[in-house]
């Protein structure tokens, strides 16, 4: 078995890294908000405008939460449900190369809420 200084690097790398990977599609999501441009897809029915909201706090606010471990499971459930719907809804109808990147980022944040952040986050635990 790994010793916890191990599982501690391992936890950290996984958290900053899968983060550092999701905020690449949530932050041009975040400046087409700034630059008031609300137009969106809307796979859950709710309007574009809420769903550009959700996928900004999925995609680009909890990914930064996750990052920095601070209240590191609460942050990494809005990710993956996320990509749930990203993989389930949105490309649903589609083969499974299109669902891969979302179905890996499910797993990943998944993990985190399972695992937990870590010694080396904010949350410390």
């Amino acid at each position: 078995m790994k010793n916890n200084l191990q599982v501690n690097i391992g936890l950290a790398f996984l958290r900053i890294s899968a983060s550092a990977m999701i905020l690449t599609h949530g932050y041009p999501k975040f400046q087409k908000l700034l630059s008031g441009d609300f137009e969106f897809g809307d796979p859950l029915g709710l309007g574009a405008t809420p769903s550009l909201f959700l996928a900004i706090i999925g995609e680009f606010i909890c990914p930064i939460l996750v990052m920095i471990g601070f209240k590191t499971r609460w942050a990494a459930l809005p990710t993956a449900i996320t990509m749930a719907v990203a993989a389930f809804i949105v490309h649903a109808q589609d083969p499974f190369g299109n669902k891969e990147k979302a179905l890996l980022f499910l797993t990943i944040f998944v993990t985190i809420m399972l695992l937990g952040p870590g010694k080396y986050s904010i949350d410390k635990k």
